[in-house]
């Protein structure tokens, strides 16, 4: 099985206004965010890749023009968690390319929410 990862960085600001007051994530705050999509194949194609990693530009091109300095509260009608936005990116790229199975979202250096195709588990 062929694995390929890619990064996209974007800065946003949120709040998770369903937290009680005391909690810092409760306030508006922003994170530069890294989105880390894992595409999959058991075969490659004629170039030698799972995808050409310029293929994925939509991509690209939607977390520069829909995600990137904005109010993620102002964009989505969910709860703005990296939990959720990792399963919208997932939905979103999966829907384009089926050798996406995985999606990997971080708010912090040291912080990581994912979403996995339910039939590949990493």
């Amino acid at each position: 099985m062929y694995i390929i990862r890619k990064q996209f960085q974007f800065s946003a600001s949120h709040v998770l206004d369903h937290l009680p007051p005391e909690h810092q994530c409760s306030r508006l705050h922003g994170h530069n965010y890294i989105a880390e999509i894992v595409l999959k194949s058991s075969n490659l194609d004629q170039n030698g890749f799972v995808i050409d990693y310029l293929d994925l530009h939509p991509f690209k091109h939607y977390i520069d023009t829909t995600l990137d300095h904005r109010h993620l509260n102002d964009v989505f009608d969910f709860v703005t968690s990296a939990e959720n936005i990792a399963r919208h990116l997932f939905d979103w790229a999966n829907a384009r390319w089926p050798e996406v199975v995985g999606m990997r979202v971080s708010e912090t250096p040291k912080t990581w929410a994912e979403f996995w195709e339910a039939e590949w588990i990493r």
